[in-house]
């Protein structure tokens, strides 16, 4: 104990400075991308900014508070922060504020936000908690099988109008019963199961049927063209870009350019070298992520850590492979970056959890 408390203390000051860093980028490309949007729809040419610098503010603040916390005391109210998340859920399904044809919000008085940004966190937090009560049983498919049974409920409540997150929450649940286990041959069978079911999950809606129409011949839709403008902002960016803020793709061709198309922006005005340092900064995260996974002092810690970088790198993969039109348009945000309050306010939530795990590492 005395061994314990006299290492705790001592934070990732790496992974700090790279969430910092990823924040002040994200909130220039954001102004940069969303200026022209905010000028035309509120008079106010700096209005997503605000709103954005705002939700950071308060991330950030909830970032300090939980890094200061034992993160074993998360772990111990998983089942309570997972039932949280199951209710609200439904809330959205009953009561849930619609914008551009998807059910994603809940309104309390004047503030809107995503559960399922929450669920995220509360399936990581599950997921370990279930692993450490199970940890001393055999580790078989069965048992495996069982633990991802245990996200079904969640999945099927986001799933329903979010199918991006549901696919997140599937792979978080993939990646910490992976790391848990030793053995390799039963996940064939998990990602043939899993295969099945997204294939099953994508013919129950006849507009998801429709992505896949799309994805493959965007020319041929109506619907396609906020991909055909991604991509022509992406191709027009060249090696180095047109410069931060010369833009014309943003000028109304790509519509909500700074949420999930924030992407293609950044490439048109950074170019080529732009992309690549923004993804080498988050490759850069995921890897102190990884970091303090391998050095946690505990199961517990290397579980919520890895989950942490799972969600992380399936985010920003999927992003990217969207705005790229290398899979199907899933409505996904880039991580520290897109507009989104409640998407910045959970994501430093979870790198508060994972400082936390930072300060009981191994000496």
């Amino acid at each position: 104990m005395e061994k314990e408390r006299k290492n705790a203390g001592h934070q990732d000051t790496g992974l700090l400075f790279l969430v910092l860093f990823l924040l002040i980028c994200g909130l220039v490309f954001l102004y940069s991308t969303s200026a022209y949007n905010g000028r035309v729809k509120f008079h106010d040419s700096a209005y997503y900014f605000k709103k954005q610098l705002f939700a950071t503010s308060l991330g950030l603040m909830g970032m300090y508070l939980v890094s200061c916390m034992d993160y074993h005391i998360l772990v111990r109210f998983a089942p309570f922060f997972y039932l949280v998340s199951l209710v609200l859920s439904l809330a959205v399904l009953l009561f849930g504020d619609e914008y551009n044809g998807s059910k994603r919000w809940l309104s309390i008085g004047p503030l809107s936000f995503q559960p399922s940004e929450f669920a995220k966190v509360a399936v990581i937090l599950l997921l370990t908690h279930v692993i450490i009560r199970s940890a001393e049983q055999k580790q078989g498919i069965l048992h495996m099988a069982g633990t991802m049974m245990l996200l079904l409920p969640i999945v099927g409540l986001v799933g329903t109008n979010n199918l991006s997150t549901a696919i997140i929450i599937l792979g978080i649940g993939v990646i910490l019963i992976f790391v848990s286990n030793p053995r390799y041959l039963p996940f064939l069978g998990i990602g043939a199961v899993g295969v099945v079911f997204i294939g099953i999950f994508l013919g129950m809606a006849s507009y998801r049927l429709e992505r896949l129409a799309i994805w493959r011949n965007p020319e041929a839709y109506e619907k396609g063209f906020q991909t055909i403008q991604g991509l022509y902002a992406i191709g027009s960016g060249g090696i180095f870009g047109r410069g931060l803020g010369s833009s014309l793709q943003k000028l109304g061709f790509v519509p909500e350019a700074q949420n999930d198309m924030i992407f293609s922006i950044i490439c048109e005005e950074t170019g080529l070298v732009g992309a690549c340092l923004l993804i080498l900064l988050f490759g850069l995260l995921i890897w102190r992520l990884m970091v303090i996974a391998t050095h946690a002092r505990d199961l517990s810690g290397a579980l919520i850590a890895a989950g942490i970088m799972g969600h992380m790198a399936i985010q920003v993969i999927l992003n990217i492979a969207v705005v790229t039109n290398t899979i199907p348009n899933t409505g996904i945000t880039l991580p520290f970056v897109s507009y989104g309050g409640t998407s910045v306010l959970f994501l430093l939530g979870e790198m508060g959890i994972a400082l936390s795990v930072s300060r009981y590492e191994e000496p």
